[in-house]
């Protein structure tokens, strides 16, 4: 549901939905609670609710830090990998020259097919938290099959195609990273503690009574948009490669790569 929503509303859209629609219900249920307990605005009970409140709005504030916070490092993390893998594969192109012209062709034909097919193919499976490993296995059989089927001839080619090689290993190891990042969300017992948290958080603010219908409206809609754009940002930081925020393939399409897309 959350890529769903991801991939098919801006942020900006989001914004309006979440934060929007958390105010909106705020404000409804604060005018109910008004005209069906008069009496709830002489604030009888605010100090014992302000103790709860507080104590709830503390833990659910740890909570909803160390969600963000993890959720920020794995983005970061999966641009990294991306950055990396992109750069390992550049390198390999950058050893090319070294062997002999049909080999070098042959290298450059095998990258061009690996990272044409990531960037148009398996980019948008991993936008929609599917990454299909099946898709690049071919262009990952025939890059290793270049230097499988190919016999160094002098110590600078030696060097080059062990280099080349190990190379090959990392970029595979990248690769795997991506996929397993594409399908990065969080464990059902934060999704509860994060969202369940929100629908608990809202009714108590409700509870807090104030004369004034201006300055009650103010509490409760300041409270709700907060939740809500914390639970956007939770959202939208939930999965890496899907959104406004999602990981770019961009870095498969600068520098030396950039020859496969004209």
């Amino acid at each position: 549901m959350g890529i769903w929503l991801l991939n098919h509303f801006s942020t900006l859209a989001l914004a309006g939905l979440l934060g929007g629609g958390a105010v909106l219900a705020a404000v409804a249920g604060l005018l109910i609670l008004r005209r069906r307990f008069p009496h709830h605005t002489n604030g009888t009970h605010n100090e014992m609710i302000g103790v709860v409140l507080g104590m709830y709005a503390a833990i659910y504030g740890i909570i909803l830090a160390f969600v963000v916070v993890a959720e920020w490092e794995g983005l970061n993390e999966a641009e990294t990998n991306v950055a990396l893998e992109a750069s390992q594969t550049a390198e390999v192109l950058r050893d090319a020259p070294a062997f002999p012209t049909g080999q070098e062709r042959r290298v450059t034909n095998a990258v061009g097919a690996y990272v044409r097919v990531v960037v148009n193919e398996q980019w948008p499976l991993m936008s929609n938290g599917q990454p299909d490993p099946n898709v690049t296995n071919r262009e990952v059989v025939a890059l290793y099959q270049v230097f499988q089927e190919y016999e160094p001839q002098t110590e600078a080619e030696k060097t080059y195609y062990a280099q080349s090689v190990s190379t090959l290993g990392e970029i595979a190891g990248a690769r795997r990273t991506r996929l397993s990042d594409a399908q990065q969300s969080l464990p059902s017992l934060l999704n509860i503690l994060v969202y369940g948290g929100a629908l608990i958080m809202l009714p108590l603010t409700l509870l807090y009574g104030i004369n004034s219908l201006r300055a009650n409206l103010m509490f409760v809609m300041s409270v709700a948009a907060l939740i809500g754009v914390s639970l956007l940002l939770c959202l939208t930081l939930d999965h890496p490669f899907a959104g406004d925020l999602a990981v770019s393939p961009a870095p498969f399409k600068e520098g030396v790569l950039a020859q496969f897309w004209p």
